[in-house]
């Protein structure tokens, strides 16, 4: 599994969007350690330079070590989740991100599934990408094609769910988002923010 480095989004989308997420809260989910680096930094670094507050937590909330051997620190516990600073009831979004960690501590976690299910129900963003969409799969959130990620257990897992692949790097049916990996960090923060400021993802 190749897991790309985050690299600067498109200048022309986040000049088009700047602030328009101001106000917005925006949940990243990531593996307590071997997330994606490339779909972290990718997508957070967008939402960010568009106005969106995001917070970023895992299971242990402790420094977790990318697949690059990178290192990142989330602002606290999965658990959590509920409690953070300048965080009042729902997020306007919540992403899942993969890597191979996701396999051990995220597609088996109580709580991930109950916070994404509580969120799709209030009418917030959802999404995941790469190995995370088993986690959008076992919530029963899925309810179109996915793009095939590139790790062999999660494909083989979404297929033993009866999940139909898509060939293009990002899917979005109605506010469920879900992405490739990395190298869809870009489309995946665009289509992410357009549904928060209320446009029809391009």
């Amino acid at each position: 599994m190749v897991c790309g480095t985050a690299r600067d989004v498109g200048l022309e989308f986040v000049d088009q969007v700047m602030s328009v997420l101001s106000g917005k809260n925006v949940l990243i989910i990531i593996p307590r350690s071997q997330h994606c680096g490339g779909e972290l930094g990718g997508v957070r670094s967008a939402l960010e330079y568009e106005g969106a507050r995001v917070v970023v937590l895992s299971h242990s909330g402790q420094e977790a070590r990318g697949m690059n051997q990178e290192w990142f620190q989330p602002d606290g516990m999965i658990v959590d989740w509920n409690k953070q600073p300048g965080v009042e009831g729902k997020y306007h979004a919540v992403v899942l991100v993969g890597g191979k960690g996701a396999r051990k501590t995220l597609w088996d976690d109580s709580i991930v599934p109950q916070i994404l299910t509580d969120h799709y129900r209030a009418g917030s963003v959802v999404g995941a990408m790469g190995s995370a969409l088993v986690v959008l799969a076992r919530a029963s959130l899925i309810t179109g094609e996915v793009p095939e990620p590139e790790e062999e257990s999660a494909r083989n897992e979404l297929e033993g769910l009866g999940v139909a692949y898509a060939d293009r790097p990002v899917t979005c049916y109605g506010n469920v988002v879900a992405g490739q990996g990395a190298g869809a960090a870009e489309i995946f923060a665009r289509t992410v923010g357009d549904l928060l400021s209320g446009k029809k993802p391009s």
